[in-house]
């Protein structure tokens, strides 16, 4: 029965990456992909306790208790347990949440997301990433370990759990941040970022080396430790047909008051000044304006809307 499931499995696995919805299938590995899918679930296999805690009927376990972090869906036909690296059980029930509703308002909001912002939005409001916990020291301890030694497994498990705190921390953000950014505004706009992309590694190969590579690998870890994918995926869930992507071409660059272009504009990570009309002000926040205004323009100095945008400050500004 469980080789049948394996093989069910891995057929919708084929099937969903030729889609294209998912990754390529890969071969299990020992501590990453432990786990195991049930179906066919009937509704009184899964039981409430008390209001932290209920169980549910596993075949040929019997009875296993988990916390409910949140209530248990009516309806639901499958479950999986998986364990993670941190040695953690977990058990997840397919179900498709209800979206969250907007303020009908009409409101329209830009969203710029950074590095030292996490998100700034074009009202002024900010949000900020946890800033993840060290785990340099427990690297080194891990590599200076013989492999096969039980002290290696010892500090495996002490990284894995180091390592699942500040990933959990980052999904508590962005849960937090895009369940209370779709219930304040009715429309989002955000920029489309090919963030897989933006963080490849800057190695080269033997040939044709990279530069800047340590630079890179840190701005790259950054990134990640910001979640920038995570939250805009969350934000698509939960406002289902609110949320709009936005061309970043020339966002950070543009003035959101006159609509001139001018890369010498932004003065440092946080202050934007234009020289054709005199406008100063946070330069995340600018950008995230001209995201909400939906005026991205294209490489050749277009804007979507018709127009050229891309021009020289005016001189006759800059002396008034």
């Amino acid at each position: 029965m469980v080789q049948q499931q394996s093989l069910r499995d891995f057929d919708q696995a084929v099937r969903n990456f030729f889609a294209g919805t998912h990754r390529k299938p890969t071969w299990r590995k020992a501590r990453r992909d432990e786990g195991f899918r049930i179906v066919a679930v009937k509704p009184e296999r899964i039981r409430k306790l008390n209001r932290n805690r209920a169980e549910v009927l596993v075949p040929k376990c019997g009875w296993v208790r988990f916390r409910l972090s949140r209530a248990v869906p009516d309806g639901v036909k499958s479950f999986r347990a998986n364990r993670d690296t941190a040695g953690r059980w977990h058990v997840a029930f397919a179900a498709i949440p209800e979206p969250v509703p907007g303020p009908d308002t009409g409101e329209v909001i830009g969203i710029d997301r950074g590095v030292a912002v996490t998100l700034a939005l074009s009202d002024g409001h900010t949000y900020r990433a946890p800033a993840p916990a060290s785990v340099a020291r427990l690297q080194r301890k891990l590599a200076r370990a013989k492999r096969g030694s039980s002290r290696r497994l010892k500090v495996r498990q002490q990284l894995a759990r180091a390592q699942a705190r500040n990933a959990d921390a980052r999904k508590d953000w962005a849960e937090k941040s895009s369940t209370d950014i779709a219930r304040r505004y009715d429309v989002i706009r955000i920029e489309d970022l090919k963030v897989r992309n933006m963080t490849r590694s800057a190695w080269g190969s033997a040939e044709a080396p990279g530069r800047g590579v340590q630079q890179k690998a840190g701005l790259n870890r950054s990134i990640l430790a910001s979640a920038w994918s995570l939250f805009a995926t969350r934000l698509e869930d939960k406002a289902a047909g609110r949320v709009e992507k936005i061309n970043p071409a020339y966002t950070s660059q543009t003035c959101s008051q006159c609509k001139v272009i001018d890369r010498e504009a932004r003065e440092s990570q946080a202050v934007f000044r234009c020289r054709a009309c005199g406008y100063c002000g946070n330069a995340d926040v600018n950008a995230a304006r001209n995201i909400a205004a939906g005026h991205a323009v294209t490489a050749r100095g277009r804007s979507p809307l018709g127009g050229r945008l891309n021009r020289e400050p005016q001189l006759g500004l800059l002396a008034s």
